[in-house]
């Protein structure tokens, strides 16, 4: 893993740990003010409250009549109301029973920021984490070797691969010695095996370049670069020829590597000879 790599994981690590720490101090904070209000709660002799005091309301007609007829009632109904002790409440818990607004805005920033982090942590890890599915990036078998050759060679047109983003197409087996000049490593060793595997990126402004039927060169549509059949420089304001991938041979199929991209030779650069052979698209 680059260096890049490790600085992005432990970023999102301490971001992580942030979040728990404010998530855990907000609850604590929350937990004893709850505990706090329960016991200076009404009905208390609190800080501000007062006993009330003054005399007993008169009791009315209707009252003493009341009176009369409950110190009336059977003694079994007494004994059976006696008898029969309320039901005690447990009781609430201060947290379910006492939670304020600033409570409840407290734990919504901190479910808030912790759904941000794990998101985000989540998106950092499926970025760092290495490609299993063999597209762009990773080693891509572009397909068997006598199928690719007649194709590029009945269309007269390299053979493109867009998993790989690549214009595959063939190096003349005579111009190798003048390539051993200029290309090396998995470069030159595809074009000893008669392949070229080119980015698709103009290295001028980065545009897509399309393959131009009439002149037989890569042709970008942008600012007027071009290139010929191998990728390299042959007008407009591009600083070099395209860049390239490395090639491989495996079994009977045909495997390049986008894991790196080399940088393309520079501009002057003709090993193949080939000139334009028609009318220019761009």
């Amino acid at each position: 893993m680059s260096d890049s790599a490790l600085l992005i994981a432990a970023i999102v690590v301490v971001v992580a740990l942030a979040a728990l720490f404010v998530f855990t101090t907000a609850a604590r904070r929350d937990r004893a003010a709850a505990l706090r209000g329960g016991e200076d709660g009404p009905g208390t002799d609190g800080p501000g409250g007062t006993a009330g005091t003054g005399e007993a309301e008169q009791s009315t007609g209707r009252d003493i009549e009341r009176a009369a007829v409950l110190e009336h009632q059977s003694d079994a109904a007494l004994a059976a109301a006696a008898a029969t002790a309320p039901a005690v409440r447990a009781p609430m818990d201060p947290e379910v029973l006492d939670v304020t607004r600033r409570q409840f805005m407290n734990r919504g920033i901190t479910a808030f920021f912790g759904l941000g982090v794990g998101g985000f942590s989540l998106a950092a890890i499926s970025f760092l984490w290495p490609s299993r599915s063999g597209g762009f990036g990773s080693k891509v078998n572009v397909g068997k070797i006598d199928e690719i050759v007649s194709q590029i060679t009945s269309k007269r047109e390299p053979f493109y691969v867009p998993e790989a983003r690549t214009w595959l197409t063939t190096y003349p087996k005579d111009a190798v010695a003048k390539a051993e000049g200029v290309y090396t490593g998995a470069v030159l060793e595809g074009m000893e095996a008669g392949f070229v595997a080119l980015y698709q990126k103009c290295v001028h402004l980065g545009c897509r370049v399309p393959w131009c039927a009439g002149s037989q060169w890569f042709e970008c549509p942008c600012h007027g670069s071009q290139y010929n059949r191998v990728g390299e420089q042959k007008a407009g304001p591009a600083p070099r020829g395209l860049d390239r991938f490395g090639v491989s041979i495996s079994g009977d199929s045909i495997v390049v590597d986008t894991q790196e991209v080399v940088q393309g030779p520079p501009t002057g650069t003709d090993t193949t000879g080939q000139g334009a052979e028609g009318p220019h698209c761009a």
